[in-house]
């Protein structure tokens, strides 16, 4: 990119932020960087710059990579979520591409300040995310390369299942805090977690019994639990401390990305209508004006056979506006709204709303019909075929794949099933059954983890089933 181009950049920021600032958007302050397309791409497939290192991100670096390269995909900005912000331009983008681009960032960082979801973030998560990959390091050294990279195998599996409400549940006393901080060591930070393992084990080094002392059996009074990682973490009768360390780091990471999951929707709709709203204000030339149009279309369009979460927050977010600007005769009287308090009530929804509220909430029967959105599923895996154009059933289908992010909803339910300290899940089954595949390939990743046998109860064409997995076979009843 040359000095004119960039001089012009740095010019469009700060209007921009301007811009941004008259219509009511509050960001952090946010730094841009221009990146080539390797660098652009390894923040994309890693999530965080200097994340710790695992072939999973590096097949997913290669896949966007080898999109880029042959011209099927391309990823036009990074932002990422800290104080202050960063958000990361491609240097092939051209003036215009980069100025929607800075646009439709402090959008999200707007976003990113003000919604109520994501008010325990830690924003400093890219000096924490180093701080891992340096721990990581250290027990690759200590332990082995193979070793770390296969354990993780096991609790990347996993590391969706974990409790999107962790910070209401598990908020500490100060004196709790203290007694902790006393118990740590050079480790790690989680240390104390497993202090009564470390005891555990000492005894039967010492050749006691450790598997008929009441006292240190996992304490019933925490289940059932939905936080699958933290409790695997806290109660694992096998794992050595520099694991407990490893799964609290992949923790900590989840805990920092739980509230961009729960508001993918509208997270991506607010960044695209103050992208779009911003841009029109600019003092644009003709060509440049037709150039954002193009580019504003191919965002905020939808996409055959499936959902575009910039479209769809966008329209609901105008649709929300319009209703509260001009209120039917019923509306004003049923719900006292006056009129042109849309611009109000679109920040009030940015503030306080999720994904699931956000569709439950706002998604009308007549933006059903104009999205012309519906259900289709796959019959008798023969071909796809629409099963439901209801609005109801439509707008519910969709609040049910945003439940749990989408992902089945697990719990333990017992860690000391058959008093052998096994772990006992169960799959809290609303009309969608596991993947068995999928299910077994999992029971053999938390094994590997728990390190005793392991079984969850599902449901199975209609009936109850509990699939089991002892390190060795699968079976199931």
């Amino acid at each position: 990119m040359e000095d004119r181009e960039i001089k012009e950049l740095e010019t469009a920021v700060e209007q921009i932020w301007d811009v941004a600032r008259d219509f009511g958007l509050d960001p952090y302050p946010t730094n841009f960087e221009i990146v080539p397309a390797t660098v652009m791409y390894e923040v994309g497939s890693y999530a965080l710059p200097g994340r710790y290192s695992h072939w999973t991100f590096g097949k997913a670096y290669h896949r966007m990579k080898t999109m880029y390269d042959f011209g099927l995909s391309k990823i036009y900005e990074v932002v990422i979520n800290t104080n202050p912000s960063y958000g990361f331009l491609l240097e092939t983008n051209s003036p215009i591409q980069n100025k929607m681009v800075i646009a439709h960032v402090l959008g999200h960082v707007d976003f990113f300040k003000n919604n109520s979801y994501f008010s325990k973030t830690n924003r400093r998560m890219v000096e924490s995310v180093s701080t891992h990959a340096q721990r990581m390091m250290e027990y690759e050294f200590k332990y082995g390369r193979k070793t770390v990279e296969r354990f993780l195998d096991s609790v990347l599996a996993i590391e969706e299942h974990i409790d999107p409400y962790f910070f209401i549940k598990r908020e500490v006393s100060i004196s709790e805090e203290k007694r902790r901080e006393e118990h740590r060591h050079k480790d790690g930070r989680y240390d104390d977690l497993w202090l009564l393992d470390e005891r555990r084990a000492a005894k039967v080094q010492a050749g006691g019994d450790d598997s008929d002392k009441e006292s240190e059996k996992t304490p019933q009074e925490q289940l059932p639990e939905k936080d699958l990682l933290f409790y695997i973490m806290k109660n694992s009768p096998s794992l050595a401390p520099w694991q407990r360390d490893a799964i609290a780091m992949v923790h900590e990471e989840m805990e920092y990305f739980v509230p961009q999951m729960q508001t993918k929707i509208m997270n991506e709709g607010w960044a695209s209508i103050w992208h779009a709203r911003i841009m029109r204000a600019l003092d644009l030339s003709t060509s440049d004006h037709i150039e954002f149009a193009n580019l504003h279309s191919g965002v905020v369009s939808p996409q055959k056979g499936q959902l575009n979460p910039y479209y769809l927050g966008y329209k609901i977010y105008e649709d929300i506006e319009r209703r509260w600007n001009e209120p039917t005769a019923e509306d004003r009287k049923k719900f006292g709204r006056r009129g042109s308090e849309g611009r109000d009530k679109i920040f009030e929804v940015r503030e306080l709303e999720n994904d699931v509220s956000f569709l439950r909430n706002y998604l009308t029967e007549e933006l059903c019909e104009e999205l012309d959105l519906f259900v289709f599923e796959l019959i008798e895996e023969e071909e796809w075929t629409i099963t439901e154009k209801r609005w109801e059933k439509v707008r519910d289908q969709l609040v049910s794949n945003m439940t749990n992010f989408g992902f089945p909803y697990l719990q333990v339910k017992d860690g000391d099933y058959n008093g052998n300290r096994e772990l006992y899940l169960k799959h809290r089954y609303e009309g969608t059954e596991l993947d068995m595949r999928y299910a077994r390939k999992a029971l053999e990743h938390v094994h590997a983890l728990w390190g005793r046998p392991v079984h969850l109860e599902t449901v199975i064409d209609d009936e109850s089933s509990v699939l089991h997995f002892n390190g060795n076979e699968h079976a199931e009843d």
